[in-house]
């Protein structure tokens, strides 16, 4: 109990930046300790949305052992490491893709809505809400499973188009692309497909206000 407490009160004081935790943990294992305390509760959020509660706090755990083994192989040039950390997460999880499947009944028309926020809208006047979950839900199911991770790493793991490249270790430009077309199907699968181009609702992609 003395030692949960003590690390509790190290993780309310840490101003270490994520990848000094990474790199001091080399010496000090037991200062990767931090990193899940600063982060866990996303990775655990990310994986019940996307699996259930139930196999959440094991995708959790095992990300976290994961990223431990490998940390040495971190490119400590980043600071933010969640990109990192929702990659072995995403990665974990393709080995649960039955029980994904059947997660994401429930939780359609809020992802839907995080992606669109004009979609629920649009779709009301023509159908009902039963109808449209399972019109969505079977986009999502139809989707590459590339493309649905960048969805939902988007949508769940709320990162930003560079950090969605740096966890699936593709370009950014890639991440645009596939973000557009799922849009698309998921708008089509809605019947609010929209001709306009593609517009992200809410979220700045800063490596293209870089660019």
């Amino acid at each position: 109990m003395d030692r949960e407490l003590e690390r509790e009160e190290m993780s309310n004081t840490d101003v270490s930046t994520d990848n000094e935790v990474i790199e001091r943990s080399a010496d000090e294992p037991g200062a990767f300790a931090l990193l899940f305390d600063r982060h866990a509760p996303a990775i655990y959020r990310y994986a019940a949305q996307r699996l259930g509660e139930g196999s959440a706090e094991d995708v959790m755990s095992e990300t976290f052992l994961v990223a431990f083994e490998k940390r040495a192989a971190y490119d400590l040039a980043i600071v933010d490491a969640r990109p990192w950390l929702f990659g072995i997460a995403t990665r974990l999880m393709h080995k649960h893709v039955r029980l994904e499947a059947r997660a994401w009944k429930g939780m359609v028309a809020d992802l839907a809505a995080q992606l669109s926020p004009d979609m629920i809208e649009q779709a009301g006047a023509r159908l009902d809400a039963a109808r449209l979950t399972r019109r969505l839900a079977s986009a999502l199911r139809g989707l590459p499973a590339s493309d649905r991770d960048t969805l939902l790493l988007y949508a769940w793991g709320d990162l930003d188009y560079a950090g969605i490249a740096r966890a699936l270790d593709v370009p950014i430009g890639t991440v645009r692309s596939r973000l557009n077309r799922a849009r698309r199907i998921l708008r089509t699968a809605a019947g609010t497909n929209d001709p306009e181009l593609e517009k992200e609702h809410g979220r700045v992609d800063a490596a293209a206000q870089h660019a």
